[in-house]
């Protein structure tokens, strides 16, 4: 049985596949493939991992012929693949959630301190030499203990980035999402609202929700000119949830005082106005980049091409459950029972 790996990923899951010697293992490396490219790559084979620059569209999985059985997608979010294409040929969607949710969470804290404090500005200030003195009116930010975070989707990422500002910073949560969570807000103190009065009263304000139809420019012109004029705004979701052209006007305008994007609109291709601001702070899609989270995401695909190949069942992060009538396994604890058992 071939599988396709796309691109380079950690070795502890290209090692849990070679476990396996009945798997023919085609690893990719370098570039993206082209989509000529990819079609010509995953014609015949049985499963797949790709990476977030992979497209598979409808076009790409009927290529890959009837003997496709996983697309075991090394990401959490799948907004790049057409998952109700691979439900109709019978094709099981896998993702890779649970310990990169420090990761990204901890990103998030990042970007808002570098926006806030002026790191990456003052720190060229200092490298092209124009640090002469001590200024005391230069890089000034906020304090940000008791200030108002509001985090738009409190699913896993957005619940523990609260628990970090709030327990650490002693900041107050606000928060958007299509359901209550009781157990967080018992936690963090988290209040739930409507994405208006969140806007109008966040100091911070972070996006954690997945990319679809209704969230697909959730940020735009009207939503930026309701947030607080010294208000910063987070992005490491997904690109297209804002609109850029808007944010690029309302950094320039000073409408807010800054932003901290690690997604962009047209990834890789970021917009050319944000480039030449010095109020947004820009990181290429890093927010999972710990050695840790990249590796257990290795490992995580690996399993899912493994339970559904070798152990003929479906895979542990199943997306498109209608394929098994099951609910998606979200637990990282499962995840550990079962690779503790294969390593």
């Amino acid at each position: 049985m071939r599988v396709l790996i796309t691109r380079d990923i950690p070795q502890a899951g290209i090692d849990l596949l070679r476990q396996h010697p009945e798997l023919e293992i085609d690893h990719r490396k370098g570039s993206p493939l082209t989509e000529a490219e990819l079609k010509k790559a995953i014609k015949g084979v049985d499963g797949i991992i790709p990476v977030i620059p992979d497209q598979i569209t409808k076009n790409i999985l009927e290529a890959a012929g009837p003997e496709l059985k996983i697309v075991a997608h090394y990401a959490v979010g799948y907004d790049n693949i057409d998952v109700e294409s691979a439900t109709k040929l019978g094709i099981y969607v896998s993702n890779t959630p649970g310990d990169l949710t420090e990761a990204v969470a901890e990103h998030a804290l990042a970007l808002m301190m570098a926006v806030g404090r002026k790191i990456v500005a003052s720190d060229s200030y200092t490298r092209e030499g124009d640090y002469h003195f001590w200024d005391p009116m230069i890089f000034l930010g906020p304090k940000f203990k008791g200030k108002t975070l509001g985090i738009v989707g409190f699913g896993r990422i957005g619940q523990h980035f609260a628990r970090m500002c709030n327990k650490g910073l002693g900041m107050k949560v606000l928060y958007v999402d299509t359901k209550k969570c009781v157990d967080a807000e018992n936690e963090t103190g988290a209040t739930k609202v409507e994405l208006d009065e969140l806007l109008n009263n966040s100091d911070i304000v972070s996006l954690h929700v997945n990319l679809t139809e209704k969230t697909r420019h959730m940020i735009g012109e009207q939503q930026l000119k309701k947030m607080q004029p010294d208000a910063i705004l987070i992005n490491t979701a997904r690109g297209p949830i804002i609109n850029e052209e808007a944010l690029a006007v309302a950094l320039k305008e000073r409408w807010i005082e800054g932003a901290g994007l690690d997604v962009f609109e047209k990834e890789p291709t970021v917009h050319e106005d944000l480039i030449k601001l010095e109020n947004v702070v820009l990181t290429p899609h890093i927010g999972s980049a710990t050695r840790e989270a990249r590796i257990q995401m290795s490992r995580m695909a690996a399993l899912n091409i493994v339970e559904v190949l070798i152990n003929k069942k479906p895979p542990v992060n199943l997306v498109n459950t209608e394929l098994s009538g099951e609910k998606p396994e979200t637990e990282p604890r499962l995840f550990r029972d079962k690779i503790s058992s294969l390593i």
